[in-house]
């Protein structure tokens, strides 16, 4: 029984290490060690459909008309979560954020940031009450990518053009909700990589795509 229970923790965290892995796989992760992996299902001209398996976050919500506002609020709680626990920063960050159906609408803004590898098995315990660890279970996303800086606009302006596209094609997707994304540090100026991610309903759409068998 011991040897079982062993083998099954070791699987375990080679299960997690497997999806919480060197940013070096990966060409827009570069900034940290480490970096939530991803299967690439397929491509298409307008976006892209990836597999993320269940990892631990550790997030925290704040509710504001403004994304930077709550972003800068988040932001400072997740980051004194990690320095008082000397976890490690990972990529990407993630913004989770409803609909809006007007511009003075105040809604609720989860930001998680990636528990690094070693922490995936046994995350420390937050002390202040509004941060929470959280595991986000296993999804297929609908993904655009684009540069620049992450703002309520162009955050708004990218989701719009990915929604339209996936509606253009049929695709089934959480319209309720969907996750602004970062790779860059706040002082990077430069080259900087973003995404919009719509959570897949049913099977993913692809129309037009290349696989990830013909990509090599």
């Amino acid at each position: 029984m011991i040897y079982i229970s062993g083998l099954v923790g070791f699987l375990l965290v080679l299960t997690a290490e497997a999806r919480v892995g060197k940013s070096s796989e990966l060409d827009f992760c570069s900034e940290t060690d480490e970096c939530c992996l991803f299967d690439l299902i397929c491509r298409t001209d307008d976006y892209e459909v990836r597999r993320y398996d269940s990892v631990n976050w550790v997030s925290t919500s704040e509710t504001s008309m403004m994304m930077e506002v709550a972003n800068v609020r988040s932001f400072r709680r997740l980051f004194a979560y990690i320095k008082e626990n000397n976890v490690e920063m990972t990529t990407p960050v993630l913004v989770k954020l409803s609909k809006k159906t007007s511009i003075w609408q105040s809604i609720t803004y989860t930001m998680s940031f990636l528990l690094p590898s070693k922490h995936q098995m046994n995350p420390p315990k937050p002390t202040d009450d509004k941060v929470y660890i959280e595991k986000i279970p296993d999804m297929k996303v609908y993904v655009r990518s684009y540069g620049g800086w992450m703002m309520s606009w162009s955050e708004a302006k990218e989701a719009g053009t990915l929604s339209s596209a996936l509606d253009s094609v049929g695709a089934q997707y959480s319209k309720t909700f969907h996750y602004a994304v970062g790779y860059n540090s706040p002082m990077t100026m430069f080259n900087r990589h973003n995404e919009v991610w719509y959570v897949v309903e049913d099977e993913p759409v692809c129309v037009s795509s290349i696989s990830s068998e013909e990509m090599g």
